[in-house]
């Protein structure tokens, strides 16, 4: 009887729902679920749980896929490029998790389909989907462990839904740019502040680079900062980089 029980319990049968949601984790992190709660949970808002006792919000399996996929990430970069230094790692680690990075992520994986969350409110659907699949990673991490989370983030995530090439160009600012190009040919890069003045208010900076001593690119802005990046831009384009 014991086992006529457990055998009845293994193979009851799922719901619409429940077959439409593991088939998605399937095709677009190819992992298999074990424990399909922890994917329900990461797909329901608060804005939805908060209606019912019965239901748990997303937002403690979004800290922890935070979390889990920062570490991933990291790994990631850190073999990818085993030249480059703490800084560009750092730089390029805070570009992919980005919240834009997630939220377009989430989107060319149609997450937003399967999302629980009460229709009609004051809710942008953009900050769910890259809640969403931090929660998700969260749930996988719960579910089969760190290196199945690793598997899918390495194997179908990145693979599949970001184009890295294409971030790493659009998003580097152009003085970490021009200091990965400085890098790579073996020059030495020195900004030297030209002007420093406080004028009707504002404070006003001129900037310029020179590369082995030699004078380049020029820039000014309202902080030296946004000075540096219009120096870097100039840089760059008269040495033909970009």
């Amino acid at each position: 009887m014991v086992l006529k029980r457990l055998f009845s319990f293994r193979t009851s049968p799922k719901s619409k729902n429940d077959l439409k949601l593991i088939r998605f984790i399937i095709r677009k992190f190819g992992y298999r679920p074990r424990k399909l709660l922890h994917f329900k949970i990461a797909l329901t808002h608060k804005s939805v749980s908060n209606t019912s006792d019965k239901l748990i919000s997303n937002e403690r399996l979004e800290f922890l896929g935070d979390t889990i996929l920062d570490a991933i990430v990291a790994d990631f970069l850190y073999n990818k490029f085993p030249d480059k230094d703490e800084g560009y790692l750092t730089k390029v680690k805070s570009k992919m998790v980005s919240r834009k990075t997630l939220t377009t992520i989430a989107q060319s994986m149609d997450i937003s389909e399967h999302i629980i969350y009460q229709k009609g409110r004051n809710i942008r659907l953009a900050t769910l989907e890259g809640n969403a699949f931090e929660a998700l990673i969260g749930a996988i991490y719960l579910d089969g462990g760190y290196l199945a989370a690793k598997k899918s983030i390495f194997h179908s995530v990145l693979r599949s839904h970001l184009d890295l090439p294409t971030l790493l160009q659009n998003e580097i600012d152009f003085k970490s740019k021009l200091y990965i190009w400085s890098q790579k040919n073996r020059l030495d890069i020195e900004f030297k502040l030209l002007q420093e003045k406080f004028v009707d208010g504002k404070w006003h900076y001129a900037v310029e680079v020179f590369i082995n001593k030699n004078p380049y690119g020029k820039g000014t802005g309202e902080s030296k900062k946004i000075a540096e990046q219009a120096a870097s831009k100039e840089t760059l384009q008269l040495m033909g980089a970009i």
